[in-house]
């Protein structure tokens, strides 16, 4: 039987007795420099931009992405969607969700360790608390110190600094669902909408409450990721782990000193890889739920290799299959057909998106009789024609119908449209007695953009006379 990697129980008391409700200990996250650090903050850095930055882009007159409530409309763009495009979002949502459990059997949670928001901003509001309050060590005498001017003047600057960083965090979210370019100026005069108001004060107390005070109780208690993703993992599986077999036993030495003649292991027992960990857990004790696989330990690790003159990766991505020595496959039927299932939905998701007409037609029967008789004995049927024109451009539209021989459309053939713009026009159809066969028949109403053929939409409908027995 294969060796599992051991997993810590770390809410489980040395009597056997579990807390269920335990005080918070805080962490104090030690700050070390590295390659995944850098990873981090180039990563975290794009992240910022992108977010802060795109809704400040202009497109065609307007902000660039915005979800236009009121309107019902969604702009990201170049494309316009509408609710009636509320399947494309669904697709867009499960082919996100497929990828997050490939990236998952690949690679364990590295969306959790450098794409996902709680992380990015929580190392932001870490980066402030130690550039107000010092480093690691300083931070603990400082909350253990007495009241004083010194700790009030830290701690306000800190704490402002975090309500600054979580207002504009959450004036910046609003401002996806509000025209950013009004919002600001109408949120600092107080002109801005009551419900602005709220949402920004909702968004800065959740942001400065969750980045600033329960850090990693979010991802470890909060967060339905850590709890499933164990389902998705096997042994060959990319995670954050201590290689056990080099370096037990661990302890204290000199450096230069030669481990193997004092029978230990490479692992020097400094504790670094606990204290820059931001979910507070110690690696050497083997895979725990709440790694979020940043790889803190792995760049203080390597810093502590380096000075001691050993070989970087005590502590490194790996598998359990490598750990044990065996071959570690990297393509196999899980991680295959969560690829394979992406790459399909993408496609036809793709398809779906470039071949979509930005324009639709609706068709409803006119109130009233089924049908009624001209003053010069036709059959007359009265229909409501709702066109939205769902493109970012002015569209004049061809209006025909199709359907018995001899039918006459009896209203204006051609529609202009605003980019958006929806309207509907009262239309009716009028067919000679003589050529109608009931009671009921098929016609076809017809939309085509003069000058574009490829902007063309056509909805089916019903033409009703009287029955002949």
């Amino acid at each position: 039987m294969s060796r599992k990697i051991d997993i810590k129980n770390i809410t489980e008391n040395s009597d056997g007795t579990v807390d269920l409700y335990v005080d918070r200990e805080k962490i104090y996250i030690r700050r070390v420099r590295g390659f995944y650090r850098n990873l981090r903050v180039y990563g975290g850095a794009f992240l910022f931009l992108l977010y802060f930055g795109t809704l400040w882009l202009d497109w065609d007159g307007r902000q660039a992405v915005l979800f236009d409530l009121p309107s019902r409309q969604f702009h990201v763009f170049g494309i316009t969607f509408w609710p009636q495009d509320f399947m494309l979002l669904s697709w867009a949502l499960i082919i996100a969700a497929f990828a997050l459990f490939l990236v998952t059997v690949f690679a364990g949670r590295v969306w959790c360790g450098y794409t996902c928001p709680q992380t990015v901003w929580t190392w932001i509001f870490v980066f402030i608390e130690e550039k107000t309050e010092g480093k690691r060590n300083a931070r603990k005498k400082l909350d253990e110190q007495g009241k004083g001017p010194e700790k009030w003047a830290r701690k306000t600057a800190k704490h402002f600094l975090w309500v600054m960083v979580a207002l504009a965090t959450a004036i910046t979210f609003v401002g996806y669902f509000t025209p950013i370019k009004t919002l600001v100026p109408e949120f600092f005069t107080l002109q801005a909408h009551g419900w602005a108001f709220f949402w920004i004060g909702f968004f800065t107390l959740a942001t400065y409450g969750n980045a600033g005070w329960l850090r990693e109780q979010v991802c470890i208690y909060m967060c339905p990721y850590a709890r499933f993703q164990s389902v998705m993992f096997d042994q060959d599986t990319l995670i954050v782990s201590y290689d056990e077999k080099r370096g037990e036993p661990r302890g204290a030495r000199k450096r230069g000193v030669d481990p193997k003649a004092d029978n230990l292991g490479d692992c020097i027992d400094c504790d670094l890889c606990v204290q820059v960990c931001p979910t507070g857990i110690d690696i050497r004790e083997g895979l725990q739920y709440e790694c979020i696989t940043c790889a803190a330990c792995i760049d203080a690790c390597n810093s502590v290799m380096d000075k001691m003159g050993y070989d970087p990766g005590l502590i490194r991505y790996t598998t359990e299959h490598a750990l044990e020595g065996k071959e570690t496959k990297i393509l196999r039927p899980r991680l295959v057909g969560y690829a394979a299932a992406m790459l399909v939905m993408i496609s036809v998701f793709t398809y779906v998106l470039l071949t979509r007409i930005p324009l639709e037609l609706t068709v409803e029967r006119g109130r009233g009789v089924l049908h009624s008789t001209t003053p010069q004995g036709q059959i007359e049927n009265s229909y409501v024609l709702r066109i939205l024109n769902k493109a970012q451009s002015d569209y004049v539209y061809q209006l025909s119908a199709t359907g018995p021989d001899g039918i006459e459309l009896i209203a204006p053939t051609e529609i202009s449209l605003a980019a958006n713009e929806a309207t509907q026009l009262p239309v009716r159809l009028v067919l000679d007695p003589d050529l109608f066969r009931g009671p009921s028949q098929e016609v076809v109403f017809r939309l085509e953009a003069i000058g574009d053929p490829r902007v063309s939409i056509k909805q089916d409908s019903r033409f009703f006379g009287p029955q002949t027995f």
